[in-house]
């Protein structure tokens, strides 16, 4: 246990039943490869569990009434605008007559599915989850435009019986809000309340128990109640389709931000162990390749899963209407282009102060000694180095927000 502790510092030494994104059979299989010296074997079960994450398949069913934005709101939970290329077809007629699936753009696993509208004549409440494939989806997102009526309510009932979740996201509330404002006595707040509350009284009249609904804008999808929404279906997923779900987010809110910042940062010390592993083996030039591999992919994901990749910037920048380079000027980080394997041999040089391939193939010279040195050495360095491009990625993440935001008001003045 001694030499778990001296390896991986404070991953292991808080109170847990489980290491950050294992279960506690993967953890207890770590702790008893470590102590018996086989840091290889503690590397193939994170490996086995990363490939298990990749794997990990989520499937998110919108449904509602036709013509209430379901189509609209599926391509914002997506980061899409309705007219941007693999968005859902949008119309004032139902275009959706069977169940069709989006897929994420990059995290592939994680399905959007646009169902028909319920209460039309193929697709009446009675026989409506048969017809969807109920089984298939991990929850419902039941959306109105208006009021939630009986179908609503049945669906939602029907949902609960059968033990998954539904949430009710009432859509176009920016609409109401602007035929709202040249009244008076118009207040945002309180005309927010009375929607949500007109909404919850006619859902009570059908039978529904404290029922609580998410008042959303897909064309502003930052505000109102839209973070809530995706706090709470965060809070109520399991350990890895929480994860995937989350990278999968709009990075249009601050605390989504914040929480993929820290569920990445919990994945570093398994990155770190891979390193270490390899480092133990003496074979110097394969140990330096694999740490640049290592660090590579994950700048990149890092990239991809705050919206930081010239894909993410174009496609933001095209929503904001501003022009791309003004938001690539905030970003202080290497641009995504330049996360090379180069770039990381560069970084590596620089962490270690001199050539990290002298240092292994010196150590690794040393018998048993030198071994657990590099060993140490590796995981410490990429540790390190990734909590720190971590942190400098998530503050570019921050900071393009600002201005996308910023830029954003200004434009809806």
């Amino acid at each position: 246990m001694e030499q778990l502790n001296v390896l991986f510092g404070n991953v292991f030494t808080k109170d847990r039943n489980t290491l950050p994104g294992l279960s506690e059979q993967e953890t207890d299989e770590i702790k008893a490869a470590i102590e018996a010296g086989d840091l290889s074997g503690a590397a193939c079960v994170v490996q086995r569990s990363d490939e298990l994450l990749k794997k990990t398949e989520l499937n998110i069913a919108i449904t509602g009434e036709s013509g209430t934005g379901k189509s609209s709101f599926l391509n914002a939970l997506r980061g899409l605008r309705d007219e941007d290329e693999g968005s859902a077809e949008t119309g004032v007629v139902e275009t959706t007559k069977e169940p069709m699936p989006y897929q994420h753009s990059k995290y592939t696993n994680v399905i959007f599915w646009d169902l028909p509208g319920i209460g039309t004549p193929d697709f009446q409440s009675d026989t409506y989850l048969e017809q969807v494939t109920f089984n298939r989806y991990d929850f419902f997102i039941i959306i109105a435009s208006e009021r939630f009526r009986a179908n609503h309510a049945k669906l939602a009932q029907e949902i609960h019986k059968m033990g998954k979740k539904f949430y009710f996201v009432r859509s176009k509330v920016d609409f109401d809000l602007s035929n709202e404002k040249d009244k008076k006595s118009f207040n945002e707040e309180r005309t927010l309340e009375q929607i949500r509350n007109n909404c919850i009284k006619h859902l009570c009249r059908e039978g529904m128990s404290s029922p609580q609904v998410f008042l959303v804008s897909s064309k502003e999808f930052h505000k109102y109640d839209s973070p809530k929404l995706q706090k709470m279906l965060l809070k109520e997923l399991e350990s890895h389709k929480k994860h995937i779900f989350l990278l999968a987010l709009p990075n249009l809110c601050k605390p989504i931000l914040e929480k993929k910042k820290k569920v990445l940062q919990r994945q570093i010390w398994k990155q770190a162990l891979k390193s270490c592993a390899i480092a133990a083996v003496s074979l110097p030039v394969l140990s330096v390749k694999c740490d640049v591999g290592i660090l590579v992919d994950n700048m990149r994901e890092y990239y991809e899963s705050f919206g930081l990749d010239d894909i993410s910037l174009i496609t933001l920048a095209s929503q904001v209407r501003k022009p791309v380079a003004e938001l690539k000027n905030v970003i202080k980080s290497p641009l995504d282009n330049k996360i090379s394997k180069e770039k990381a041999e560069e970084l590596l040089t620089e962490a270690t102060g001199e050539g990290l391939m002298v240092v292994k193939r010196f150590v690794s010279m040393i018998p048993v000694v030198g071994t657990i040195f590099a060993a140490e050495r590796s995981f410490t360095v990429t540790y390190r180095m990734l909590n720190s491009f971590l942190g400098g990625v998530a503050e570019d993440a921050q900071r393009v927000l600002i201005k996308a935001l910023e830029t954003q008001e200004k434009t809806n003045e």
